[in-house]
């Protein structure tokens, strides 16, 4: 696998205005959904007259501190209409946005390790070739092959019983995603405004007129909410809750090394996933903290668990030196599925709920909520993940149905 060198880079990418009185929509959260929405509804609906509002930096938050990793080969029909979608994005989003996003078809190998994991992976792998997924199951020596590097002996703790592989699936770089997003946003006319924290909301009667920040107060036509872990902050704020709890997720990269692990790997059984980044660092990961929390950072149990399962699988790991570690802040919802589209109060709306998938979703979910926000009414890959469905039961139950969850 080739190293590619990046590209001259211009020293402003999006103009850095500041607020207006007023707007049509105004999106809370400037992230990758966030300013996906904003050039989709640009783009695709010519809505221009639109302010994104970060209380930070752009993409400074979950979209600065996440793996990566893109995938579709989830278990349910809706979540991989919805990815299938995002990963379909992904494939033109180079050309669409005029930007190199290193966008890197590796493809994800999901490893079995019991005859449960075997039973769990195969019947994944067919929901997927039903939804028109590309998906295979194969055997540990077909896994080596496609990554020479992992450990399939039969005489560890977990032997590598065999895996699902979407060859499709892979990584890009986040921050470039990301501004590649508000570079062309900002070129359609959107308001990208950083330090603009949002501390209420104005409102008459049940329908929200206008938004009141640390940078004045700002009139909006409508409101979207996209802001991940932040979001059930934002609902009560609107006099609504979310069914959402936020978790730390821990991460963790090595210093740099020649490109020796051409694929990603992932494995719920022994809890660890491991890609290498375009500059040659190995980043892993695993589940999000079991605690409830707001802190951005890690906690060294969790780094030991992670860094131990990746040496079992990768025995050539032993003498990698950690970087540096980090946290995001994810969302998480009762079934492990997103929440996207309106919401009790009239004007506003939620993209909410993605816990470890956010990123991976990007161009599907700033589509489909960009259609939401437009028309007033979900777009069809949105449809069921609308917040009746915790009152309803009609639940898309997507945990552990797609191995470890990012």
């Amino acid at each position: 696998m080739n190293q590619r060198a990046l590209p001259p880079h211009p020293s402003f990418l999006w103009r850095n205005p500041d607020p207006q009185d007023s707007y049509d929509v105004v999106i809370v959260g400037g992230g990758g959904h966030g300013l996906a929405t904003a050039y989709y509804l640009a783009k695709v609906h010519g809505i221009t007259n639109v302010a994104v509002l970060e209380r930070g930096w752009l993409a400074g938050g979950n979209m600065a501190r996440n793996t990566t990793i893109i995938r579709s080969n989830y278990l349910w029909d809706e979540s991989a209409a919805i990815y299938e979608k995002s990963l379909k994005l992904w494939e033109g989003l180079e050309d669409e946005l005029g930007y190199d996003i290193f966008f890197s078809q590796r493809g994800v190998l999901n490893l079995a390790h019991t005859l449960q994991d075997e039973r769990d992976s195969v019947r994944r792998v067919e929901a997927n070739r039903l939804n028109g997924v590309d998906a295979e199951y194969i055997s540990p020596e077909q896994v080596k092959e496609i990554c020479p590097i992992i450990n399939i002996s039969q005489d560890i703790r977990y032997p590598v019983m065999g895996a699902t592989y979407q060859p499709r699936a892979g990584i890009a770089k986040h921050d470039w995603v990301a501004w590649g997003y508000a570079r062309r946003a900002s070129e359609l006319g959107v308001d990208l405004i950083q330090n603009c924290e949002v501390t209420g909301f104005d409102m008459d009667g049940d329908k929200v007129v206008g938004v009141r920040t640390t940078r004045g107060n700002i009139r909006a036509g409508r409101v979207a909410l996209a802001a991940a872990g932040h979001t059930s902050t934002l609902t009560e704020m609107a006099g609504f809750r979310v069914p959402i709890q936020s978790h730390p997720l821990q991460a963790l990269v090595s210093e740099l090394h020649e490109m020796i692990h051409p694929t990603v790997v992932m494995s719920n059984h022994v809890h660890v996933y491991v890609s290498q980044a375009h500059k040659g660092e190995l980043v892993m990961g695993a589940g999000v903290d079991s605690y409830n929390g707001y802190g951005q950072r890690g906690s060294f149990h969790v780094i030991e668990h992670q860094m131990s399962a990746a040496v079992e699988l990768f025995p050539a790991f032993s003498r990698a030196h950690l970087l540096r570690t980090w946290g995001g802040i994810v969302d998480v919802t009762l079934d492990a599925s997103p929440i996207m589209g309106l919401t009790p109060v009239d004007g506003m709306y939620v993209d909410c709920g993605w816990g470890t998938g956010g990123f991976k979703a990007v161009p599907g979910a700033g589509f489909a909520f960009a259609h939401t926000i437009a028309n007033n009414e979900p777009h069809e890959l949105n449809r069921p993940y609308s917040l009746e469905r915790f009152v309803t039961g009609e639940l898309i139950d997507e945990h552990g149905a797609a191995a470890v969850a990012h």
